[in-house]
């Protein structure tokens, strides 16, 4: 009973990786992946989620074994490493709040029928969930997430079941060399680059686990924290194939082209599932889409101040016992961080929300370019001697960590060159 109240008490964190990570990723880019290439895509997806597994799981593996955030384990490696992480912060957290907000408010637009520009749409989300934080903090958050996990994961599962009969299961489940032409070799890249989703949020994780561990009072074993990781990537990886399957069964060989604006782009994809399978289809398509698109801003809403606030802290100095978000200083850095995401997030989508597909494939080309990197911070952390020996990766995962590394690296380099070098 211990180890299963444990557990209950150890179990957040993974919820909300996969609230963070089922977002653009999983209802833009695997049903894009599906609709244009069938099953052919399946590997990559496979491969994505396979090479960034170690990466992910050195994030909350490194705070149960130390008792730290993953941010202090960069600190003890050197400022320049929380510098390199500060840069791709900076970077991406704009256009990633900008993207997944907009099509969450795409989304609610085409479900509640509501007339109101996305851009407003997105400003009315961005202000719910930010008072959402502010009343409840972490503890809201949780809760939350948990009731919109469940609610995306059944009727996600359903919907996929029902498209299942309509797909060419005898097409290839791979691309040739010969299909990888310029325009597919990008949209890969993007597709990969958020699948699951981007490196840093296994940061966030390390710090949600700190935040639930000083929300319950237990600190979760090893053991315990594995497992809650583990439902939470498990998870994810299963939705990434449902969404490709969806888009597989329901849009594939049809000649449809996605519209560019979120608006058009949500409507499109609730009609196409509405005209396959019949008007029912609404109501499961329709609250599965934006139970993952709401939860995701959400969680990113919190993720990238969180980070920032702790991020400057470590600057400043190591990370002590006490819970940091509790301290003024921390606090008013976190509320900073969060009125100037959404403030930086809308002036993205004024000048940026004439294509959704344009700005999608920016954020996930710039996550998947700062893999390798990021990657490599949190082998050398999980591997240090900071870590007690006895809470080290076995060998088989340093070793996957070390391929991961490298093929995150190989893959970003041959896309630099063949974007700006090649012929």
């Amino acid at each position: 009973m211990e180890t299963r109240a444990g557990f209950l008490k150890a179990l957040g964190p993974g919820l909300l990786f996969a609230a963070a990570a089922v977002g653009v990723s999983h209802v833009v880019q695997s049903t894009r992946a599906g609709a244009q290439f069938g099953l052919a895509l399946v590997g990559a997806v496979f491969l994505a989620n396979l090479f960034k597994y170690a990466p992910f799981r050195f994030g909350p593996m490194y705070t149960a074994a130390t008792g730290k955030s993953l941010l202090e384990g960069y600190r003890r490696q050197g400022r320049w490493a929380l510098g390199i992480y500060a840069l791709v912060t900076l970077a991406t957290m704009f256009i990633v709040q900008a993207a997944v907000t907009v099509v969450t408010a795409g989304l609610a637009l085409a479900v509640t029928g509501v007339r109101m520009s996305p851009i407003t749409m997105s400003a009315v989300l961005l202000a719910l969930c930010g008072a959402l934080l502010l009343i409840g903090r972490y503890h809201w958050l949780d809760r939350l997430v948990r009731v919109l996990v469940v609610i995306f994961t059944v009727s996600t599962i359903a919907a996929t079941v029902l498209v299942l009969p309509r797909i060419d299961w005898g097409q290839s489940w791979w691309l040739g060399a010969a299909d990888l032409d310029r325009a597919t070799i990008f949209f890969v890249v993007a597709l990969v680059g958020w699948m699951p989703s981007a490196i840093d949020v296994a940061v966030w994780q390390s710090l949600w686990a700190l935040a639930r561990r000083h929300d319950t009072g237990h600190a979760p074993t090893l053991k315990e924290s594995m497992l809650d990781f583990h439902i939470g990537y498990i998870g994810t990886v299963v939705l990434a194939f449902c969404f490709l399957l969806m888009g597989a069964g329901v849009m594939h060989g049809q000649g449809v082209e996605f519209e560019a604006s979120a608006g058009g782009f949500a409507a499109q994809v609730i009609g196409l599932y509405r005209s396959t399978l019949g008007d029912w289809a609404k109501y499961i398509i329709g609250p599965a889409a934006f139970a993952v698109m709401f939860s995701t801003t959400l969680t990113v809403i919190d993720g990238f101040p969180r980070a920032v606030a702790i991020l400057v802290a470590r600057f400043r100095g190591p990370e002590g016992d006490d819970y940091e978000l509790e301290q003024p200083a921390q606090r008013r850095t976190y509320w900073i961080a969060v009125v100037t995401l959404a403030a930086g997030s809308m002036l993205v989508l004024w000048l940026l929300l004439t294509s959704l597909k344009a700005m999608v494939d920016i954020a996930t080309t710039l996550s998947f370019l700062t893999a390798p990197v990021l990657a490599g911070l949190n082998h050398r952390a999980m591997t240090s001697d900071d870590v007690p020996e006895e809470a080290r990766p076995k060998s088989w995962l340093v070793g996957l960590s070390g391929l991961s590394i490298f093929v995150l690296g190989a893959f970003a380099l041959y896309y630099l060159y063949f974007r700006y070098l090649s012929g």
